[in-house]
């Protein structure tokens, strides 16, 4: 994504809506080249145009969660495409993060088949012929636009795969990776099983916060990718907890 691009989502993420005509003169462009990028970005589902004024997507909506951070969770994707080998069968589960990983693998790999419940990636990754994507059965979840419900437990058991990458809405010490949903995290519990590691991408400010819900992965081979504002506190956590811990970002090397 272009550099000014990532201007317009930080812009519209810490300002809400704002005026086209403002926009344009935040950033030293014209009012056309603006309408330009937003017009890209729309169409990515990051932002909506209304009535000469611009403002994220639906935040409930994964598209409109993506323009949150977008380039902290863009090189998150990155560094987890790296796990996953060409012709290789990976499981994602929901999420911002992840959707993104399946962009990357869908403009840069060649025959990854993706499993997942989550019928955006599915859409988000339609037009690449580099990837082949499995939609687990189950309900569906308007806002979310993810499967959920025991029909999923039922279709993962199909499979087997060496990595499930997953989202994550908090991280509570003692107690593990959080969700704010219980059928979402049921979900993660089933395609879990039907896999060797479980790879969580999520933006380090998710460690100081809390889902309701714990995912409860005792005796899973864990990791997790995260940015570089990760406090050493956090780190240190973690990794108590035997999970794995891989930084990357534009304020600190890469460990893994």
């Amino acid at each position: 994504m272009a550099k000014r691009d990532n201007q317009i989502l930080e812009i519209l993420t810490s300002q809400g809506k704002v005026e086209v005509a403002h926009l344009s003169q935040l950033l030293g462009v014209s009012e056309v080249t603006v309408r330009k990028d937003l017009d890209t970005l729309q169409a990515k589902g990051l932002v909506q145009r209304v009535h000469g004024f611009a403002q994220l997507a639906n935040p409930n909506d994964v598209g409109g969660r993506l323009a949150y951070h977008y380039e902290e969770k863009r090189l998150i994707a990155c560094k987890a495409a790296e796990l996953v080998p060409d012709g290789h069968t990976i499981m994602l589960e929901s999420g911002s993060c992840c959707a993104l990983l399946a962009r990357e693998l869908a403009d840069h790999s060649n025959g990854v088949t993706i499993v997942t419940n989550s019928a955006f990636i599915a859409n988000y990754v339609r037009d690449s012929s580099r990837v082949t994507c499995v939609l687990l059965g189950g309900t569906y979840q308007r806002d979310s636009q993810v499967m959920v419900g025991p029909l999923v437990h039922t279709c993962a058991q199909e499979f087997y795969v060496d990595r499930l990458f997953i989202g994550a809405d908090g991280w509570i010490e003692n107690v593990g990776f959080t969700n704010a949903d219980q059928m979402r995290a049921d979900a993660v519990r089933s395609m879990a099983g039907s896999a060797a590691e479980v790879v969580v991408l999520t933006e380090s400010e998710k460690f100081g916060q809390r889902g309701a819900i714990p995912m409860r992965l005792p005796g899973k081979r864990t990791s997790v990718i995260t940015d570089g504002r990760i406090s050493d506190e956090r780190r240190q956590s973690l990794e108590r907890s035997g999970v794995v811990v891989c930084v990357t970002g534009t304020e600190a090397s890469t460990h893994c």
